[in-house]
């Protein structure tokens, strides 16, 4: 056993750190593309207006480019209407088939092709990543059978998200679809961070555990919840910015958060109700956990990054949304479902463990 847990355990566990990692730098990357408007820097998937590596000047593409990228991604777009017809979801096809902002073609721009194309690039090291992680964990299958199954799962996960990119890019960033797209990255970080946690329960315990009450677990389950729901918000009021910012040419920024409406408000409100929760789960956590033990340090990260998420959020409506600061808030909101997830994994454990021994 000493010789699984020095080799085989740690090389797993290190491989599927630095994914985690990765997949948050991508993350942030991606919030980039979206703040930057590098989406459609690559009309086509998973190469770039057909190649590898991606041109540099208008010069290399034939001169009726856009009308050749949008007759290909009208045809993607047939099969993917066709495909949703075939599963139920008829109405959702419905609205895709007959969205006329899909047949709008942007003109080549460089560096949002190069920004989009970096893009790519990290979602490719990401699926090595994932493999690499599959890989490493099949030596543990004889101590869990889980672990093995779940890296599988996660492989396909990453498939289908890679997948569902390309419907982004073919759909024209069709804006549910984007929210869709960073929910399954979302999930995939939550699956990969429970790997990893389930893969520390192979070494020997360490550390005194807690006698953590259930309604430290509730108040949290509840706050994962409603960040989740603030994040489904937030794309929502996004989804708003990008049609005030198309229709003022991205320009008089300082108007754009007056213009959102009530999207916006019901974000706003939103952020006070969960940092309340959290404030209350905050004062329970440092009530009832051991100092500088893991669910206590963990619970001070979350509160810092809940208030640089709120900090970002305000700066937005006050500065007139600045570029930078978006994929920063979105990195941060990101960042907090995943400390949540850890937390709750961490506090199930001691609950579980008191249970044990009673």
């Amino acid at each position: 056993m000493k010789q699984f847990t020095n080799k085989s355990l740690n090389s797993f566990r290190r491989v599927s750190l630095i994914t985690v990692i990765a997949v948050y730098l991508l993350i942030l990357i991606g919030g980039i593309v979206r703040s930057s408007g590098s989406g459609m820097g690559c009309p086509d998937w998973p190469k770039c207006f057909g190649n590898v590596i991606p041109p540099t000047n208008v010069d290399q593409l034939p001169e009726n480019y856009q009308e050749i990228y949008l007759n290909k991604r009208l045809a993607k777009n047939e099969r993917f209407v066709a495909t949703l017809e075939k599963l139920g979801f008829k109405e959702k096809a419905k609205e895709i088939a007959n969205d006329k902002s899909i047949l709008i073609e942007e003109e080549f721009n460089p560096v949002k092709t190069w920004i989009e194309y970096l893009n790519r690039l990290a979602g490719v090291v990401i699926g090595l990543l994932i493999i690499l992680t599959l890989w490493k964990s099949y030596p543990l299958r004889k101590y869990d059978r889980v672990i093995p199954i779940l890296s599988v799962f996660n492989l396909v996960l990453v498939v289908f998200i890679g997948w569902i990119g390309s419907i982004v890019v073919s759909t024209n960033l069709l804006h549910w679809m984007i929210t869709f797209h960073m929910m399954l990255a979302l999930l995939l970080v939550s699956l990969l961070l429970y790997v990893y946690h389930r893969s520390g329960k192979l070494i020997q315990a360490k550390g005194v555990k807690m006698d953590v009450p259930r309604r430290i677990e509730l108040v949290l389950m509840i706050g994962t919840i409603l960040m989740l729901i603030q994040i489904v918000l937030g794309t929502q009021v996004r989804e708003q910015i990008d049609i005030i910012s198309a229709s003022l040419g991205d320009m008089l920024r300082n108007e754009w958060v007056g213009r959102i409406g009530l999207e916006f408000l019901i974000h706003r409100s939103f952020s006070i109700v969960l940092l309340g929760i959290h404030i209350l789960y905050f004062f329970w956590a440092f009530k009832y956990t051991l100092r500088r033990s893991q669910v206590n340090l963990w619970s001070q990260a979350l509160m810092i990054l809940i208030i640089l998420e709120i900090a970002t959020g305000i700066g937005m409506a006050h500065f007139g949304i600045p570029a930078f600061l978006q994929p920063i808030h979105l990195l941060l909101g990101s960042l907090i479902i995943g400390v949540q997830v850890i937390l709750l994994l961490e506090i199930r454990e001691n609950i579980q463990f008191r249970l044990n021994t009673n």
